[in-house]
């Protein structure tokens, strides 16, 4: 088995050549070689193969043909991969023994085998010498389809073949400031994929998490982490066509890697995350104002033309919130276009794979994950039972922690066995329901504050109209209020501190 460790990066089509011709202060170039590489993916009708993770290609390079097993790479920038050359475009299952393929082979897989995708593409490759590290760089044009279906190809790849993965950043960044590269955690298999199910384009949710019990916390983290990045990275493109549930989708993103930075709070290194967190929370709040103004738009605003209403001032309030909305979507575009936001996609993922834990824990994810639930289940009971008394500054914060609970639910869930899921599933539905309401409770004091404040700033002629549309919205959800407060406190009461641990 070969040992990948690669970064992966999109740029404009345009741009392609500049990778090549661009400078580097920090290494020399070395020979360049040029390919033309057809490779054709395989699997089951049913995808038995990317369910587990795992990727089965069959690539012509000139008269030869090399067939590649990958597995891994959910958690980090490294993954397993296992080559054979082979006599002919398809897979030679004798070659597939000591790889993770051997363990789902059957007598049956070769007869399901099918070709699902190409990719076709021009690859140029350069070496380049960072410091002591030895660091291929290719830059692919072409295309990847299925039937009649395609998209283009325009990307780079930065693969260490020796060294220090530091290296490995360290040219990343310098690229990324000379030619615009933007990490991209797709790799082509993935787009492939998505091409042939049709889920590429639009808002993209989080992935499912697949952790094993003996994990160090450390590297379960590693895991947790980059799938959210992932997430983070996969609504880049609909954050850009101002598409709102790509926004919300992102800002999800966003939230679950800063929750989990919060959950691991005491094994992380301290060196950069304070600087990791700013830039996290930089981009939640360029965002935040695209959904707030949506919501409140879709939730709040445009029902009202049919409750009563008069005319002239729904059309007025709506009209000024459309304008916002439409600023604050071009705010949230302008933030993930900028250059800032591809070092904090770099600055994120190198702190993930080069971060170390802090010395002399020794516990397995399974452990660590038990304590931090109960603990935290405890702590959020104890709260719930004053939440008359809490103020909207206090709801708020207790919100989020029941947020980062349901969060960890989700990220430690596949620790569990089959039989203690519904335990797990009943924890989650209270959480959820918490959260909902006490996330509506807080949308109303935002609401509260938009609707004010456009009454006040309203022009003479729909001050009287907009006034009457403002207060009716803040009349309307201060009724609704009272019963989210009683759904809240009844969820909180029922809170159950969970009677199973991981792996029991």
């Amino acid at each position: 088995m070969n040992a990948e460790t690669e970064l992966k990066f999109r740029l404009a089509p345009r741009k392609l050549s500049s990778v090549l011709r661009a400078a580097n202060s920090n290494g020399r170039r070395g020979d360049r070689s040029e390919q033309a590489l057809l490779s054709t993916y395989y699997d089951t009708g049913k995808q038995k193969l990317r369910r587990h993770g795992l990727t089965l290609r069959v690539r012509k390079v000139g008269d030869r043909y090399v067939q590649t097993v990958k597995a891994g790479g959910s958690g980090t920038v490294t993954r397993g991969e296992w080559e054979h050359e082979v006599a002919g475009a398809k897979p030679d299952f004798k070659k597939i023994k000591n790889t993770p393929l051997d363990d789902l082979a059957s007598k049956k897989l070769p007869r399901k085998l099918r070709p699902v995708f190409q990719t076709e593409v021009h690859r140029t490759t350069e070496a380049r010498r960072v410091r002591k590290s030895q660091i291929e760089l290719a830059v692919d044009r072409g295309h990847v389809a299925a039937g009649r279906h395609s998209r283009p190809v325009a990307e780079l790849e930065l693969e260490l073949k020796s060294g220090q993965v530091a290296d490995l950043f360290r040219l990343a960044r310098n690229l990324e400031r000379k030619t615009g590269a933007e990490l991209d955690l797709r790799s082509k298999a993935e787009r492939g994929f998505q091409l042939v199910t049709g889920h590429g384009a639009g808002a993209q949710h989080a992935e499912p998490i697949a952790l094993k019990g003996e994990l160090s916390p450390r590297n379960a983290f590693g895991v947790i982490a980059h799938s959210t990045l992932r997430q983070i990275t996969a609504n880049a493109d609909p954050v850009r066509d101002m598409d709102s549930e790509g926004v919300h989708q992102m800002r999800v993103g966003l939230r679950r890697l800063r929750a989990a930075i919060s959950l691991f709070s005491d094994i992380l290194p301290r060196a950069g995350t304070e600087r990791i967190k700013a830039e996290l929370k930089w981009l939640t709040g360029e965002l935040a104002s695209a959904r707030e103004i949506d919501v409140f738009l879709k939730e709040s605003i445009q029902p009202i033309a049919d409750q009563g209403v008069p005319k002239r001032g729904a059309r007025a309030i709506a009209k000024k919130f459309s304008a916002e909305r439409s600023e604050a979507f071009a705010r949230a575009r302008e933030a993930v276009g900028s250059a800032r936001y591809r070092r904090l996609l770099i600055g994120v993922i190198e702190w993930i794979e080069t971060g170390q834990s802090r010395a002399g824990d020794d516990r397995s994810i399974a452990t660590y994950a038990a304590a931090l639930l109960d603990r935290r289940i405890k702590k959020v009971r104890k709260q719930g039972k004053h939440l008359d008394d809490l103020d909207p500054t206090q709801r708020h914060k207790l919100r989020i922690k029941v947020k980062k609970i349901r969060y960890a639910v989700d990220f430690f869930g596949s620790l569990y066995s089959d039989r203690d899921r519904k335990q797990l599933t009943s924890l989650s539905g209270s959480l959820k329901q918490i959260q909902s309401a006490l996330g509506s409770l807080n949308d109303f004091m935002a609401h509260r504050e938009l609707a004010t404040e456009a009454a006040l700033a309203a022009p003479p002629a729909n001050r009287r109209a907009q006034a009457f549309a403002s207060g009716f919205i803040v009349g309307r959800e201060r009724e609704a209020a009272n019963g989210l407060m009683k759904d809240a406190a009844k969820e909180l009461h029922r809170l159950h501190r969970l009677r199973v641990a991981p792996g029991k």
